[in-house]
């Protein structure tokens, strides 16, 4: 049963937990800085939120909470409400967003996406979880528990760098007007589960308490509850050893990284790796560079299995084979002997059509991306001759035939986009621009010759932009 807990008087000094935090955070975040805390509304949340209240001024940040409602619990609304007291009391920005959770086999790994799809979604410079050590002890058992590899048992970092830092410090460069998405940041991994209690039972906080934490029928509630206080009996000191372990799996995923920028070299262009440097790695060294590869592209990592069966199509296919390989939400496909990580997606519905009416944009996540429309003269697509027709946009059907270049005859669009080496998963879901029952613009390829504008005529040019992964 979920309720709230409020912490019974005591004169006891409690845990210097804030001044830890301020040493922690000092040296990452900067002046004006905008740090959400992901508030639950359980012990250590509550805690990392009094924390961070109390040196907010000496770090010269702005501070406020976001609670995401998972809607699992019969009690989610009391506790949506009492986050949302806990801030008004303490003046405090506070936001809190509604997720439907996907039906699966762990209620644990969809809630987390869902939680986590949500905070890369906020206006923030960082959000700010309240995992701790032990937190970081579970994980790191978690994932030996699954056979997870250097960087899994690596467990959780400090800080996880947006998107956009990540790809900056690569030397790639993100899209003009893309925002980037907020840097996780965790910093009370060295703090333990018994001094958050104490510090939280001295400051006389108030928090609640889910009931699911009860239940053993969750991996982690096991290790908490069934596993973990049978290793405490004999070995007191486990939560800051294993936390050890997993820093010295870190610095090794580092080496391996390092490893692999060297055997990426000039292959790597931030978006696409060569085939070429895998053909001539040992094993362990193409899956390494290979895993690299993949955590760059942001691609859920697959298991050994499924990354033996990539790199064994990768490297021995056929040059004209179309290799995908579907790896969770995302596939890895080979094109022109590069490598390509690319966003899953449903099949388009049959007869795919909308209607241009003269809009500057056009959104078409169906397609992947936004149709832009700027007006111009004599460059472009004659908006005279449009007028003699509905103006359509259309998914690629098969068959069509295209003349660009007025000189040269009518071809095949097939053939135009080979030409124009436009990879074979994005062919199908180009917006082809239609004047009636006549195709008039193909991105990559140009504009048929009977509707290109003449001088200084009114025309209208149409840019595509597809989304940023």
């Amino acid at each position: 049963m979920a309720g709230s807990r409020k912490s019974s008087k005591s004169r006891a000094r409690p845990p210097d937990l804030a001044a830890r935090l301020l040493a922690r955070l000092a040296p990452i975040v900067s002046f004006r800085d905008q740090l959400v805390v992901g508030l639950s509304g359980g012990v250590d949340s509550i805690v990392l939120l009094d924390c961070l209240l109390r040196v907010a001024a000496r770090l010269r940040v702005h501070v406020g909470a976001l609670h995401v409602n998972h809607q699992l619990s019969p009690n989610a609304g009391l506790w949506e409400a009492f986050c949302r007291r806990q801030c008004r009391a303490r003046k405090i920005p506070y936001a809190s967003v509604r997720v439907r959770v996907a039906p699966g086999d762990s209620v644990e790994a969809a809630a987390r996406a869902a939680r986590y799809s949500v905070f890369n979604a906020q206006q923030a410079d960082y959000i700010v979880l309240a995992q701790h050590q032990d937190d970081q002890v579970e994980t790191l058992l978690l994932q030996m528990l699954r056979g997870a590899g250097v960087r899994g048992l690596a467990a959780m970092p400090l800080i996880r760098k947006a998107k956009r830092e990540r790809l900056k410090a690569e030397g790639v460069q993100c899209p003009r007007g893309t925002r980037p998405s907020p840097a996780i940041l965790r910093p009370m991994l060295d703090v333990t589960r018994t001094e958050i209690l104490e510090y939280a039972r001295v400051r006389r906080l108030e928090w609640i308490e889910d009931e699911s934490n009860a239940s053993v029928d969750f991996r982690r509630n096991f290790l908490r509850h069934e596993v973990l206080p049978v290793i405490a009996r004999r070995f007191p000191s486990y939560r800051a050893t294993l936390a050890r372990s997993a820093g010295h799996m870190a610095e090794a995923g580092e080496l391996l990284d390092e490893l692999a920028e060297q055997d990426a070299a000039d292959w790597f262009d931030g978006e696409t790796l060569a085939v070429a440097p895998l053909r001539g790695l040992s094993s362990a060294r193409a899956r390494n560079l290979l895993r690299f590869f993949l955590a760059r592209r942001g691609a859920m990592m697959p298991n050994v299995e499924r990354l033996e069966e990539a790199l064994r199509q990768v490297l021995t296919a056929r040059q004209d084979a179309r290799v995908a390989v579907v790896l969770d939400d995302s596939v890895l496909r080979r094109y022109a002997d590069r490598l390509h990580v690319v966003p899953a997606s449903r099949p388009l519905s049959e007869g795919y059509i909308r209607r241009w009416r003269g809009e500057r944009k056009i959104d078409l996540p169906e397609l992947g991306g936004t149709l832009l429309f700027r007006r111009s003269r004599d460059h472009g697509i004659s908006l005279a001759r449009l007028g003699g027709g509905p103006v359509t946009i259309r998914s690629r059907q098969g068959g069509e035939r295209f003349q660009p270049d007025a000189r040269r005859p009518r071809r095949s669009l097939k053939n135009l986009l080979q030409e124009a080496r436009v990879a074979p998963w994005q062919r199908d879901r180009l917006p082809l621009i239609y004047c009636g029952n006549v195709l008039v613009w193909v991105p990559e390829v140009g504009i048929d010759s009977a509707f290109q504008a003449r001088a200084d005529e009114a025309a209208v040019r149409p840019e595509w932009k597809r989304a940023a992964r």
